[in-house]
């Protein structure tokens, strides 16, 4: 029985995971945020300490990640112990856009991406999926905002935090992150070809839900 793949491309903050958990959960798909497996490798590297593009080369094979899905939650495993949580910092999310440019990282998870789609339903968010990933999926979306806006729906989903950085530093490092990640020579973030864009600049949560829902319909035979 053939799969269907649904790939969700876009600059850091667009909202993709967000957007992509909520859509997954409602079709019963699987939802893979394949930038939670680079921000992996990122924080292994910084708990170890390693900098150099060959040495955190030589550290991949001491790297083991896994998804498990945990009452429709994708969760992170990092050589056993689940690090959902510690992934998500703005030191670890620079650091994920730094090795994720290394091109045997992205072939260490390039294998574990293609195997979950070839063998579940998948909604997957990331920044090549689209490109690289997934060249062949049923469906292509790149979602986008402003930096400002997407600056200011992260500054509100940190602001009650006690560490929560100002507005100001969330856009500065949202507009060097775009930099980063359109300019870096392997599989560089932009839009597919084939991919439907949506701008949801001046479009709530729900509003983009129900829009993306449509367009599945519409394009796609899920009976």
């Amino acid at each position: 029985m053939k799969t269907i793949n649904i790939a969700i491309d876009g600059p850091a903050g667009a909202g993709k995971s967000s957007i992509a958990k909520e859509i997954s959960s409602e079709l019963g798909f699987i939802y893979v945020d394949t930038g939670a497996l680079y921000r992996t490798v990122a924080l292994y590297m910084c708990e170890h300490e390693i900098k150099d593009d060959k040495d955190i080369i030589k550290n991949l094979e001491k790297i083991d990640i896994s998804l498990r899905f945990i009452g429709g939650t994708q969760c992170v495993y990092l050589n056993g112990e689940n690090v959902t949580d510690n992934i998500r910092t703005p030191e670890i999310s620079m650091e994920a856009s730094r090795v994720s440019a290394i091109p045997e990282v992205r072939e260490f998870l390039f294998d574990l991406q293609q195997k979950i789609a070839k063998e579940n339903n998948v909604i997957m968010d990331g920044r090549d999926i689209g490109t690289v990933v997934l060249p062949d999926a049923d469906l292509k979306i790149f979602l986008t905002a402003s930096p400002e806006e997407r600056a200011s729906r992260r500054y509100m989903e940190l602001q009650d935090k006690p560490d929560c950085p100002p507005y100001e530093e969330i856009l500065s490092d949202i507009i060097a992150r775009d930099y980063q990640d359109t300019h870096r020579k392997i599989a560089p973030l932009k839009q597919a070809s084939d991919a439907i864009l949506l701008d949801t600049t001046d479009m709530g949560f729900h509003e983009v839900c129900k829009e993306v829902i449509e367009l599945i319909e519409n394009q796609l035979d899920l009976d």
